[in-house]
């Protein structure tokens, strides 16, 4: 499969499919548009999460672009191998630019994430690193309970 609006497609549904087993309303934006994937909330809306998706078709390094100041969102989801089986890799935003690889050729600047940094098991299949609608996560991966009526 070669057209890359359906590979970046997979993932994107592939993300809100999981997020909404775990109880998540999801809101896929406009695509190609600058600005986070998908917007998720709880039933109330007291919680919202924004996150960047970044789809592969095989294990490969994401594109981050020129700078690692305009990266967006409160999560960042990496789903590659879509075609066969879809393996994800949920990262926060720090995390994505603590591991960037720097790269330069004819004196332009890239930045990408190497799959040495991010195919882990911290990251594998971490959709707890989220939380469920009623549970925040802070980045040290405790919860605790959203009290009604925030």
């Amino acid at each position: 499969m070669k057209n890359q609006q359906v590979i970046g497609n997979i993932g994107l549904y592939y993300t809100c499919f999981q997020l909404s087993r775990m109880g998540w309303n999801t809101m896929p934006t406009a695509r190609n548009a600058r600005g986070v994937d998908i917007i998720a909330y709880n039933s109330d809306c007291s919680r919202m999460i924004s996150i960047q998706v970044k789809t592969l078709s095989r294990k490969n390094p994401v594109p981050l672009g020129t700078s690692l100041d305009r990266l967006m969102g409160d999560f960042w989801i990496i789903v590659n191998d879509v075609v066969k089986e879809p393996k994800s890799y949920i990262m926060l935003p720090k995390e994505v630019k603590d591991l960037a690889h720097r790269g330069e050729k004819d004196g332009r600047v890239s930045f990408w994430l190497q799959p040495s940094a991010y195919c882990i098991d911290d990251f594998f299949e971490a959709w707890d690193r989220i939380g469920t609608p009623n549970n925040r996560i802070d980045t040290d991966g405790n919860s605790a309970a959203l009290q009604s009526g925030r």
